[in-house]
């Protein structure tokens, strides 16, 4: 049980980089629409692979959004995280010297941190030796600066910055510590999410394990064949009830509580127990009852391993007729650490706008996952209560519970 001076935390501003669209309205649209971001991938060069489809953001101008910073110091998985934090801190309507004069934090997950750049030096290195090595390039590459940037572009003194690399769990992570921050009053503001770039090194990995779909994501169906890499980031801005409201904010939702756990019981294979675990613990931190959830947005990955055992997880709390369970990425693919972040955004419009968003490239479903994943059209509901599913190789899982807000 919360003690009587914690805090309610509410989201009040949403970034969104995403390959459905770059900005918050654009993403709305995609996940209304069912939108695929499935192409082929140019940001490595693909050749010996039998196929290389994946979910890449195209036309994206950093230089938009980045206005302290050179863009060309950062690594492009820091350059989606400043720029979703920038959209997030403008959409919550938040002037940048009064978010200066408060406490702060920025909290970014992240699977592959800035790996991307490393690719590049690594083949710099192998092609023509290290002295052929970018030292620019190599600047950009620690992964602290996925929130460290934010603070600097944001010129934030008084903050802690923190990159979580809990792997595809990592947006979920970063999320809940900044909601302990908020509710224990440590800070007044919090920029949480999750970032991350298409890289070689992460296409390669999920390929040689046989993972990589050759031509669509297709969650929780009977014929899927895997994932599709994809990247990007999402942020939210959050910050206590009282504050949102006594400064007119517009509310997207109430953030309820979180669950997390590790089990390391496999490198890559998800335990069906401690998944279930997981979402009790978050539904027991939010005092939310399984009965009141409306739906999930599950991990979802479309890998045969995955879905089996994360739908049966879920039956294991919800019973035999769970809650509408849908996953995003069949549209945007799998972006590592910025998937559950990315997912939260969803969540939060959903509440906020009445709709569940559709499962895409669904056939027929799985009669071993065995659950309504909403195919291909969203769908009109009056949701409160909306959960999240973040699942990570080793056995990280992150779950977070959100409400609509619907006032004191």
């Amino acid at each position: 049980m919360l003690q009587e001076s914690a805090r309610r935390v509410v989201i009040t501003g949403l970034g969104t980089v995403s390959s459905i669209g770059i900005g918050t309205q654009e993403f709305l649209t995609g996940l209304r629409a069912g939108r695929s971001a499935a192409r082929p991938i140019t940001a490595f060069d693909t050749t010996g692979f039998a196929y290389s489809i994946g979910c890449e953001i195209e036309d994206f101008d950093s230089g938009r959004w980045i206005r302290r910073l050179d863009p060309e110091s950062l690594g492009r998985a820091s350059q989606f995280s400043v720029s979703a934090a920038r959209m997030a801190v403008a959409d919550a309507g938040l002037d940048e010297a009064e978010l200066r004069r408060h406490r702060c934090l920025t909290s970014i997950g992240t699977t592959d941190g800035e790996s991307r750049d490393l690719d590049q030096l690594v083949e710099s290195e192998v092609r023509h030796g290290p002295e052929a090595m970018d030292a620019g390039v190599a600047r950009r590459v620690p992964a602290g600066r996925l929130s460290g940037a934010v603070a600097q572009e944001l010129g934030l003194s008084r903050v802690e910055a923190v990159t979580l690399p809990t792997a595809c769990a990592a947006g979920n992570y970063a999320i809940g510590y900044g909601y302990d921050a908020i509710r224990s009053g440590d800070v007044t503001y919090a920029l949480c999410g999750g970032a991350d770039s298409l890289c070689r090194k992460t296409f390669t990995g999920f390929y040689r394990l046989g993972t990589i779909a050759p031509e669509r994501c297709q969650p929780f169906d009977l014929n899927r064949k895997g994932i599709l890499t994809g990247e990007g980031a999402g942020v939210l801005l959050m910050e206590s009830l009282e504050s949102a409201l006594a400064r007119g904010a517009r509310i997207y939702a109430e953030v309820l509580g979180y669950g997390l756990n590790c089990d390391a019981h496999h490198p890559v294979a998800p335990n069906q127990d401690s998944v279930a675990r997981c979402m009790q613990l978050a539904l027991d931190d939010a005092g939310v009852k399984s009965s009141e959830v409306d739906f999930i947005s599950a991990h979802g990955t479309g890998t045969r391993a995955n879905d089996v055992t994360e739908a049966a997880a879920i039956r294991q709390v919800f019973g035999p007729r769970p809650p509408r369970t849908v996953s995003i990425k069949s549209m945007i693919g799998h972006s590592m650490g910025a998937a559950s972040a990315l997912a939260s955004i969803a969540c939060a419009l959903s509440l906020t706008e009445g709709f569940i968003p559709p499962t895409i490239n669904h056939v027929e479903t799985d009669p071993e996952c065995a659950v309504d994943c909403v195919p291909n059209q969203a769908v009109e509901a009056d949701l409160r209560v909306v959960q999240n599913n973040g699942l990570a190789f080793g056995g990280n899982n992150s779950v977070v519970i959100y409400g609509r807000y619907e006032g004191t």
